[in-house]
Protein backbone atom coordinates (compact mmCIF):
# COMPACT_ATOMS: atom_id res chain seq x y z
CA UNK A 1 0.00 0.00 0.00
CA UNK A 2 1.55 3.32 -1.10
CA UNK A 3 2.72 5.52 1.91
CA UNK A 4 0.29 8.40 0.78
CA UNK A 5 -2.76 6.49 0.81
CA UNK A 6 -1.54 5.03 4.78
CA UNK A 7 -0.59 8.34 5.76
CA UNK A 8 -4.55 9.92 4.43
CA UNK A 9 -6.03 6.85 6.10
CA UNK A 10 -4.03 7.31 9.32
CA UNK A 11 -4.97 10.58 9.66
CA UNK A 12 -8.71 10.70 8.78
CA UNK A 13 -8.90 7.73 11.23
CA UNK A 14 -7.58 10.13 13.77
CA UNK A 15 -9.84 12.97 12.70
CA UNK A 16 -13.14 10.31 13.28
CA UNK A 17 -11.61 9.43 16.34
CA UNK A 18 -10.95 12.85 17.88
CA UNK A 19 -14.36 13.63 16.85
CA UNK A 20 -15.90 11.22 18.38
CA UNK A 21 -13.61 11.55 21.79
CA UNK A 22 -16.61 12.19 24.09
CA UNK A 23 -17.74 8.76 23.38
CA UNK A 24 -14.31 7.39 24.49
CA UNK A 25 -13.13 6.93 27.72
CA UNK A 26 -10.22 8.95 29.96
CA UNK A 27 -8.13 6.48 29.15
CA UNK A 28 -8.84 5.99 26.02
CA UNK A 29 -8.24 9.59 25.52
CA UNK A 30 -5.04 9.41 26.87
CA UNK A 31 -3.91 6.24 24.57
CA UNK A 32 -5.08 8.13 21.41
CA UNK A 33 -3.52 11.58 21.94
CA UNK A 34 0.19 10.01 22.82
CA UNK A 35 -0.56 7.79 19.50
CA UNK A 36 -0.84 10.79 17.63
CA UNK A 37 1.65 13.07 18.88
CA UNK A 38 4.12 10.25 18.40
CA UNK A 39 3.10 9.55 14.67
CA UNK A 40 3.69 13.39 14.49
CA UNK A 41 6.90 13.08 15.99
CA UNK A 42 8.06 9.86 13.54
CA UNK A 43 6.99 12.16 10.44
CA UNK A 44 9.04 15.20 11.70
CA UNK A 45 12.15 13.23 12.39
CA UNK A 46 11.98 11.68 8.84
CA UNK A 47 11.93 15.64 7.84
CA UNK A 48 14.94 16.15 9.96
CA UNK A 49 17.00 13.49 8.86
CA UNK A 50 16.43 14.41 5.47
CA UNK A 51 16.22 18.08 5.62
CA UNK A 52 17.89 19.39 8.77
CA UNK A 53 20.49 16.53 9.30
CA UNK A 54 20.98 15.36 5.41
CA UNK A 55 21.66 11.69 7.13
CA UNK A 56 19.00 10.07 4.95
CA UNK A 57 18.88 11.15 1.19
CA UNK A 58 16.14 13.52 0.46
CA UNK A 59 13.14 12.16 -1.12
CA UNK A 60 11.06 15.41 -1.91
CA UNK A 61 7.85 12.67 -2.03
CA UNK A 62 8.28 11.22 1.52
CA UNK A 63 8.80 14.97 3.07
CA UNK A 64 6.15 15.81 1.18
CA UNK A 65 3.63 13.12 3.05
CA UNK A 66 5.42 13.48 5.69
CA UNK A 67 4.36 17.51 6.38
CA UNK A 68 0.99 16.79 4.78
CA UNK A 69 0.60 14.12 7.78
CA UNK A 70 1.79 16.66 10.25
CA UNK A 71 -0.41 19.07 9.01
CA UNK A 72 -3.55 16.66 8.95
CA UNK A 73 -2.77 15.66 12.69
CA UNK A 74 -2.21 19.43 14.04
CA UNK A 75 -5.52 19.75 12.50
CA UNK A 76 -7.46 16.96 13.46
CA UNK A 77 -9.14 17.98 16.35
CA UNK A 78 -7.35 16.56 19.01
CA UNK A 79 -8.12 18.88 21.57
CA UNK A 80 -11.49 16.77 21.77
CA UNK A 81 -8.66 14.34 23.72
CA UNK A 82 -8.20 16.46 26.50
CA UNK A 83 -11.36 15.97 28.31
CA UNK A 84 -12.45 15.64 32.17
CA UNK A 85 -9.70 13.61 33.77
CA UNK A 86 -7.56 13.38 31.49
CA UNK A 87 -5.29 15.44 33.25
CA UNK A 88 -3.26 12.30 35.23
CA UNK A 89 -3.15 8.96 35.17
CA UNK A 90 -6.61 7.17 34.00
CA UNK A 91 -6.01 3.02 34.45
CA UNK A 92 -2.95 2.28 32.66
CA UNK A 93 -2.68 5.45 30.62
CA UNK A 94 0.21 7.95 31.88
CA UNK A 95 0.07 11.63 30.76
CA UNK A 96 2.88 14.05 31.15
CA UNK A 97 0.04 17.32 30.58
CA UNK A 98 0.15 19.72 33.68
CA UNK A 99 -3.01 20.22 35.36
CA UNK A 100 -2.67 23.66 34.78
CA UNK A 101 -2.77 23.34 30.73
CA UNK A 102 -6.92 22.36 31.37
CA UNK A 103 -6.97 26.12 33.25
CA UNK A 104 -5.74 27.69 29.84
CA UNK A 105 -7.85 26.79 27.18
CA UNK A 106 -7.49 30.21 25.92
CA UNK A 107 -3.81 30.10 25.25
CA UNK A 108 -3.88 26.11 24.17
CA UNK A 109 -6.22 27.54 21.66
CA UNK A 110 -3.97 30.14 20.34
CA UNK A 111 -1.10 28.09 20.52
CA UNK A 112 -3.41 24.96 18.66
CA UNK A 113 -3.66 27.38 15.76
CA UNK A 114 -0.18 29.02 15.78
CA UNK A 115 0.06 25.00 15.21
CA UNK A 116 -2.28 24.74 12.35
CA UNK A 117 -0.57 27.81 10.52
CA UNK A 118 3.07 26.54 10.97
CA UNK A 119 1.96 23.12 9.79
CA UNK A 120 0.24 24.11 7.18
CA UNK A 121 3.20 26.58 5.83
CA UNK A 122 5.62 23.28 6.27
CA UNK A 123 3.36 21.34 3.81
CA UNK A 124 3.20 24.08 1.28
CA UNK A 125 7.24 24.10 1.53
CA UNK A 126 7.32 20.77 1.27
CA UNK A 127 5.37 20.46 -1.49
CA UNK A 128 6.77 23.65 -3.61
CA UNK A 129 10.53 21.00 -3.24
CA UNK A 130 12.41 24.15 -1.86
CA UNK A 131 14.81 22.88 1.25
CA UNK A 132 15.63 26.42 2.41
CA UNK A 133 11.90 26.88 3.02
CA UNK A 134 11.11 23.37 4.94
CA UNK A 135 14.19 24.35 7.10
CA UNK A 136 12.45 27.75 7.61
CA UNK A 137 8.95 25.68 8.39
CA UNK A 138 10.67 23.11 10.32
CA UNK A 139 12.00 25.49 12.85
CA UNK A 140 8.85 27.15 13.11
CA UNK A 141 6.77 23.90 13.67
CA UNK A 142 9.19 23.20 16.40
CA UNK A 143 9.04 26.28 18.05
CA UNK A 144 5.35 26.34 18.14
CA UNK A 145 5.28 22.61 19.92
CA UNK A 146 8.09 23.73 22.20
CA UNK A 147 6.38 26.59 23.30
CA UNK A 148 3.08 24.36 23.95
CA UNK A 149 5.50 21.60 25.93
CA UNK A 150 7.74 24.33 27.63
CA UNK A 151 4.25 25.64 29.26
CA UNK A 152 1.67 22.41 29.58
CA UNK A 153 4.36 19.00 29.58
CA UNK A 154 5.74 17.82 32.86
CA UNK A 155 9.85 16.61 32.05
Amino acid sequence: MNRSVIAGVLSAALLSLSLSAQAVSPEEQIELRKAGYSYMSWNMGKIKAQVIDQSVAYNQTQVATAANTIAAIANSGMGALYGPGTDKQVGAQTTRVKPEMFDNFDDVAKISARLSDTTGKLAAAAASDDQAAIRVAFGEVGQTCKSCHDKYRQK
